[in-house]
């Protein structure tokens, strides 16, 4: 059974090193049509995405870099953005440049078409996948969900711990589990994160009153300064003047209230730093999920999602 991962997850393993390692196994995978992933190393002015096979140049016509492309749906940024990328594709042929030297003909397009027909059109509401980020704007982070297949992740939908960018939670590049959160009459899958980083108290378990802790400030308002503890956990403490919204932060755990989802904090110190980001800590990362509850049961406050085609 063929999988459809994003791109730049099989540049790497051994089978397809072993294709790109000699003209004789990429005939293999052209009669095979083996999903293949190489460089791409440069867009000429045609649009034509050139890439590194190996053994042999490879050529992805302007027209075959990717759906929507031929009816002018998508952009040629589309094409122009992938280069020094990983990119899937199929053989389709050969041919002779006007030195005569034998290049192979690729196409992404088929590769993503295939990938739309027998897995993206078969996800529902609820369906955990593998994602790659891509870009991000303020709104949300667009990522990979199969061979080049992008779709969108609200910035409202990354973790429960509000974030001003998405860039404060994830780099281009990272790879991530999502949640589908809904496919529209289009076939267009928007995608959630939030409900795969636990619980209230399966983050709260974490934690212990006494303890000091790290933390980020996310927000400062009069009545009090959230900071984060985790990305789908935030505590409140005191305010404190000099106390800036994205700086990092040592805190003291003063109680943790299940009723009320509260975890009240003082501030021990704050300052400004550059760690690196921690990497995500995933309580559910395969599978199917229908009803995701938020909060504890002795909560009078109910916060669910609750996966509907």
């Amino acid at each position: 059974m063929k999988t459809y991962k994003p791109e730049g997850r099989i540049i790497s393993t051994e089978e397809n090193k072993k294709y790109l390692s000699g003209a004789c196994y990429l005939r293999e995978a052209y009669h095979g049509g083996t999903i293949l992933e190489g460089r791409v190393v440069r867009c000429d002015a045609e649009h034509n995405l050139h890439v590194d096979l190996g053994c042999m140049k490879g050529v992805i016509p302007r027209n075959e870099g990717a759906l929507g492309i031929e009816d002018g749906s998508v952009r040629d940024i589309a094409l122009i953005s992938r280069v020094n990328k990983p990119v899937v594709f199929v053989i389709t042929g050969f041919e002779s440049d006007e030195n005569g030297e034998t290049y192979a003909v690729l196409s992404r397009r088929k590769v993503q078409e295939e990938c739309m027909n027998e897995y993206v059109s078969t996800l529902t509401a609820g369906d955990i996948i593998p994602a790659t980020v891509t870009h991000m704007e303020g709104f949300g982070v667009f990522c990979d969900i199969g061979c080049g297949i992008s779709a969108l992740m609200p910035i409202d939908s990354i973790s429960v711990s509000r974030i001003p960018h998405p860039g404060a939670r994830f780099s281009a590049g990272n790879r991530i589990f999502a949640a589908v959160k809904s496919v529209d009459e289009n076939g267009r899958i928007t995608l959630t994160h939030k409900e795969l980083l636990g619980t209230w108290e399966q983050n709260a378990a974490c934690l212990q009153v006494g303890e000091t802790v790290p933390g980020i400030v996310r927000s400062v308002e009069k009545y009090g300064i959230f900071v984060e503890l985790a990305p789908n956990l935030a505590g409140l403490a005191e305010f404190s003047g000099g106390v800036e919204a994205g700086s990092h932060a040592s805190v003291y755990i003063k109680s943790i209230i299940p009723s009320k989802m509260k975890v009240k904090l003082i501030i021990v110190d704050s300052f400004n730093a550059d760690y690196p980001a921690e990497p995500l800590k995933y309580f559910i990362d395969s599978g199917h999920i229908d009803r995701w509850v938020y909060s504890p049961e002795e909560s009078d406050k109910l916060i669910e999602t609750v996966f509907e085609d």
